[in-house]
């Protein structure tokens, strides 16, 4: 009797914190892509998406890898179908469910992605998934989904954490394990579904985060502020090592376009998440977007970097010259991509500064040779070159970013 207790006890522990890894069918670079929330929060309709993913198009995203058209919260009825137990679109909103929009989403060669809760209910009290990941992993996988976004409200009592986890692994933790149930569900769907834990830093997730999924969330909900932009750069920074192929930290969703940022803050809030190998994902009314954010957005240098298919890792901020200051955030990042090696300045000071770089500083450049100098927003080599042992020296815009190849001549 007590074995077969303890072997029920023991199947019951599996089923509870059942996982599987991520696909590497999808999810091995950052997603590029749109979002509903910060544009139209909850009032949506399959109008408004299917408009944004033919913007993708029109615009000319999709042309340089923008594919994901992700729905986010109150996409659904209140209550779930009484008799299969299935999330039921809005009628109202949805007309041809979803399975009728991702067709045509997929017909414009693009992706689709969808919301659901590793809790009770959804952050705006809808249907959550947690105890229903099975059926509900099976229902995105026929409606054609690709990509899904799990938020972390409305967890139950008896699923919060304590102080520290089991072992003093977070990956054991009562968190994981919500978010670990769906990922088994999601693995044993013939779809591959790209995977975002929006558990907004919580669990230390950046250190189990690449078991489970594909991207996390690092922070809470993103706002139109330079606040946010230098808060969220910050927290990727302190875990930037967490960042290769299939494993991503998620700064949220994009701001460009949305609030009062200034047209160099939105060029940081872009190269940030490009150079720390963020997801992208745009969040606004692509309607309203202007030349100048469009040219941002667009810039396919910034984009390929992000998407490097032979380099998984992020830059990293390096000390610039002997005598740099130390600030919050670091100003200055150096990485490797396909084409070589790259540095990031951010002016993080609310007035224009100069700043300088010995070339010989930059990680994996050595000390010897040559530098032409390439400005990614532009396109084109500044005039000179610069020797191995040289600094460079830039004025930089308030709030603004530079981005810089270097090449060896």
């Amino acid at each position: 009797m007590i074995a077969n207790t303890l072997l029920l006890l023991g199947i019951s522990s599996i089923v509870r914190g059942q996982s599987a890894p991520p696909s590497t069918l999808t999810g091995k670079l950052p997603a590029l892509g749109w979002n509903t929330w910060n544009a139209y929060g909850g009032n949506i309709n399959e109008a408004k998406i299917l408009a944004a993913a033919n913007q993708f198009v029109s615009l000319g995203l999709k042309d340089v890898g923008y594919q994901y058209v992700n729905i986010d919260d109150v996409w659904a009825n209140k209550a779930r179908d009484s008799k299969t137990n299935r999330i039921v679109p809005d009628p109202a909103k949805f007309p041809n469910g979803i399975k009728g929009l991702a067709d045509k989403i997929h017909a414009l060669g693009l992706k689709v992605g969808i919301y659901s809760d590793a809790g009770t209910n959804t952050c705006a009290g809808y249907p959550g998934s947690l105890g229903n990941e099975d059926i509900d992993a099976a229902t995105f996988n026929e409606w054609g989904i690709d990509y899904l976004k799990y938020d972390n409200c409305y967890v139950p009592g008896n699923w919060s954490d304590a102080s520290s986890p089991p072992g003093g692994d977070w990956y054991n933790s009562n968190s994981a394990i919500r978010f670990r149930r769906m990922g088994a569900a999601l693995a044993a769907q013939p779809r591959p579904i790209q995977y975002e834990l929006c558990i907004w830093g919580q669990a230390n997730v950046w250190d189990w985060g690449a078991r489970v999924g594909h991207s996390w969330r690092m922070s809470g909900d993103s706002s139109a502020t330079w606040s946010y932009i230098t808060s969220i750069i910050n927290t990727n920074v302190a875990h930037i090592s967490s960042t290769k192929f299939y494993a991503h930290n998620d700064m949220d969703m994009m701001e460009i376009g949305n609030g009062a940022l200034t047209l160099q803050e939105q060029r940081t809030h872009f190269a940030a998440w490009a150079f720390l190998k963020s997801p992208i994902l745009l969040g606004t009314d692509l309607s309203k977007l202007s030349s100048a954010q469009l040219a941002i957005i667009k810039n396919k240098e910034l984009l390929a970097f992000n998407q490097d298919p032979n380099v998984g890792t992020a830059a990293v901020p390096f000390k610039a010259t002997s005598s740099a200051p130390t600030t919050s955030p670091p100003e200055y990042y150096s990485g490797a991509s396909s084409k070589g090696t790259h540095v990031f300045i951010i002016n993080t000071s609310s007035s224009a500064a100069t700043k300088t770089f010995t070339l010989s500083n930059v990680p994996g450049l050595g000390t010897s040779g040559n530098y032409k100098i390439h400005d990614m927003w532009t396109g084109t080599d500044l005039s000179g070159t610069y020797a191995a042992t040289a600094s460079f020296s830039v004025n930089v815009a308030p709030h603004d970013t530079v981005a810089y190849l270097l090449k060896k001549v």
